[in-house]
């Protein structure tokens, strides 16, 4: 039985071959004993690359290939780590299902690209970031507000060879979530340091990651700036 809802799958095709340019590999990490949600992803990394030649999967066992996964920097499962022309630390974490399947499309489609439609402004604050930058975006699958953060993190993390950026489903990894205190998503996390709540514009967004570059005292608590009005 298909993942995908039969009346996207048109669409989804014609969105690929539109948009695609480069071939992308979506690196996907599970065990021999599949965790609850690691059969389901895979099946839907697999079903994705059923649309469109450009679109391969790698799968590997997160215990028996532990060297693969230290090289992706993968820590947890399931993961996927989407991968282009380069590795531009782009990653999810839990099944990117409901409103995450969209983080999933638009994932896969700009790292094809391997540049976004990020403002000339932002893309200027990325160019002071001269350390390195880790994003963790904490979402669950029925937060319809939840992609736009998630795709500005991804895209920060295309544009800048500083930073990377995790996209964690909360329900999936509930000690994590506890561990930063994510009462409502999107909860966003950068270097430990830096944390807010709430869909920001890009460039502020771009802003806090470059305060989280360089803040060494931990947590700083930015006001929430909601582009939406609300958190789910």
């Amino acid at each position: 039985m298909s993942l995908l809802p039969d009346d996207k799958k048109e669409l989804l095709k014609k969105d690929f071959e539109e948009k695609l340019v480069d071939p992308v590999k979506i690196v996907m990490f599970t065990q021999e004993f599949e965790c609850q949600y690691c059969t389901d992803t895979r099946k839907l990394a697999e079903e994705l690359a059923a649309f469109n030649s450009k679109i391969t999967v790698e799968v590997h066992d997160f215990l028996a290939d532990a060297a693969k996964a230290k090289e992706y920097g993968i820590d947890k499962i399931p993961a996927m780590a989407i991968i282009g022309k380069k590795d531009y630390g782009v990653r999810i974490y839990g099944i990117p299902y409901g409103y995450e399947l969209q983080t999933l499309i638009e994932a896969v489609i700009n790292v094809s690209k391997g540049k976004t439609d990020l403002s000339d402004k932002t893309k200027q604050i990325l160019t002071e970031v001269k350390l390195p930058v880790h994003i963790q975006v904490f979402v669950t699958l029925t937060c319809p507000h939840c992609p736009a953060a998630a795709a500005v993190a991804h895209k920060l993390a295309i544009e800048s060879d500083m930073v990377k950026a995790d996209v964690i489903e909360s329900g999936e990894f509930p000690d994590l979530a506890l561990k930063y205190n994510v009462i409502g998503v999107p909860k966003v996390v950068i270097n430990e340091t830096v944390e807010f709540m709430g869909v920001f514009n890009e460039d502020l967004f771009a802003e806090n990651v470059l305060l989280g570059a360089f803040s060494t005292e931990k947590p700083v608590v930015t006001e929430k700036i909601s582009i939406s009005g609300q958190t789910h």
